[in-house]
């Protein structure tokens, strides 16, 4: 698939503002691609594909344990206990006690560790590789009309994100369900990206990404996404 057509296609048709982000898991370092200097957190990647940049990073550019963990870049054993506690999250009032802590990262999906070695990230539209989950951030009316895209001929519903991290709700949670999820980020991503209060995140998995875009194009020739 030609990423960098189809990604312009996707934009143009949602107009969206943002550059979407193609992830790929790698089970080694890939060659022709630079490696990421120096350590930024999973989130702050994100933001840097979305403004144009194209790098892979391993578990040792990784500065969240949030970002190394639910990635599958670092098993969680390897972090401190008071780390895999969570009482980071309580000093910061993220929340108001451990064991809230504890009951809420049940929920949190992570790639196995020690699969992968490195990860790949990109603007879509220069993706020369093949990604696995494609993630964007956008406003509420693009989100619905991606939703509505998806649904238009499967009748699938997507997955809506609660409050975990993005790294496991909005690219974990599609890599290992498959699914069209959304959300609207969590405290950490929005102090670290540079997103307005209002944008929301929509991640696919790049297998229904031509499907998405050849029913956005269907869908715009219908009364209730027709153009004005």
């Amino acid at each position: 698939m030609d990423y960098t057509q189809i990604g312009e296609r996707f934009r143009e048709l949602l107009k969206l503002e943002n550059e979407p982000v193609a992830i790929r898991w790698s089970v080694r370092e890939p060659r022709d691609i630079e490696r990421e200097e120096g350590k930024s957190r999973f989130c702050e990647k994100l933001e840097r594909a979305m403004k144009g940049e194209v790098f892979y990073a391993t578990a040792d550019e990784e500065e969240c344990m949030g970002g190394a963990r639910y990635t599958g870049l670092r098993d969680a054993k390897e972090f401190p206990a008071n780390m895999r506690s969570g009482a980071f999250l309580t000093a910061m009032g993220v929340y108001r006690d451990i064991p809230a802590v504890q009951r809420s990262w049940r929920n949190n999906l992570n790639i196995e560790p020690g699969i992968f070695r490195a990860l790949i990230f990109a603007p879509l539209g220069r993706a020369e590789f093949e990604p696995d989950v494609i993630f964007i951030v956008c406003n509420a009316r693009q989100a619905m009309e991606i939703l509505h895209a998806n649904a238009y001929d499967s009748g699938s519903h997507g997955l809506g994100a609660d409050s975990g991290p993005i790294c496991s709700s909005m690219v974990a949670l599609p890599y290992l369900t498959g699914k069209v999820t959304y959300g609207f980020g969590d405290t950490g991503s929005r102090r670290h990206m540079d997103i307005r209060d209002e944008d929301v995140m929509v991640s696919i998995p790049a297998g229904d990404l031509q499907r998405i875009v050849s029913n956005l194009e269907e869908m715009r020739t219908r009364r209730s996404f027709r153009e004005e």
